[in-house]
């Protein structure tokens, strides 16, 4: 095992943590691009350790907050459609799942900022829990979906609220993977050196989740989403 690029990948979770915990999600978003241009035999399996990891923490500091309800339809739509993201990671490249991702993240960014006015009610909930089932298990990126339905709540509220659906939902996706023969030892052993990492960068986001307020933390979602699935789109293109 080549240890450098494991190491050095390692900045880009802490970037991805310090993200994800500032607005509630993204650490995925920013670190997957990078894994897949570095170290593509570590998708997804790697990533999902993290994603795994770091809700721990955001929940150790924040249960009371969880929008229960929104989370139970999104948790159970997940589960549901975790299969066929494990199908994907069988039979496609990363390639082709990234830039599925990508098209699903700026397509929801347009239904948010058009008249629809994506609030969190069940059949929103769920079909963002169904998307991340698929691409939360196939590409490691589920949040961006869920956080745009919950983008009008408390910032803690959201934040609580994806920790636990991060939590719960990549336990989901590491089964399946482990299930199918898709998880490997490597990828679990530099998800784990990757852990100091997330530690960090949730330290270093302290300042940024206290100043926080709910019109700012929409308008960051939406525009940290619209960058995330154009970056994911390009990255895959260009790769």
């Amino acid at each position: 095992m080549d240890w450098l690029p494991v190491l050095l990948l390692g900045l880009a979770l802490f970037a991805g943590a310090f993200v994800q915990s500032s607005i509630g999600f993204g650490m995925a978003v920013v670190a997957a691009p990078f894994v897949v241009l570095v170290a593509p035999e570590l998708m997804p399996g790697s990533l999902l350790v993290t994603s795994f990891a770091l809700p721990v923490v955001q929940l150790s500091h924040g249960v009371r907050d969880i929008a229960w309800r929104p989370l139970g339809w999104a948790l159970g739509a997940r589960l549901l459609l975790t299969p066929l993201g494990v199908l994907l990671v069988a039979t496609l490249s990363v390639r082709a799942i990234s830039v599925v991702v990508g098209v699903l993240i700026l397509v929801t960014v347009a239904a948010s900022v058009s008249r629809l006015d994506v609030r969190a009610t069940r059949p929103n909930a769920a079909a963002a829990g169904a998307v991340a089932g698929v691409s939360g298990t196939a590409a490691s990126i589920g949040g961006p979906f869920l956080a745009l339905v919950l983008q009008h709540e408390r910032p803690e509220r959201l934040r609580s609220t994806l920790a636990a659906f991060f939590l719960v939902g990549t336990g989901m996706a590491i089964g399946g993977l482990l299930v199918a023969g898709e998880f490997t030892r490597h990828q679990l052993v530099s998800g784990l050196v990757w852990l100091p990492f997330l530690g960090l960068g949730y330290a270093a986001a302290a300042p940024a989740r206290a100043r926080l307020d709910r019109d700012r933390l929409r308008r960051i979602v939406l525009v940290f989403c619209l960058v995330a699935g154009a970056s994911v789109i390009v990255r895959a293109l260009v790769s």
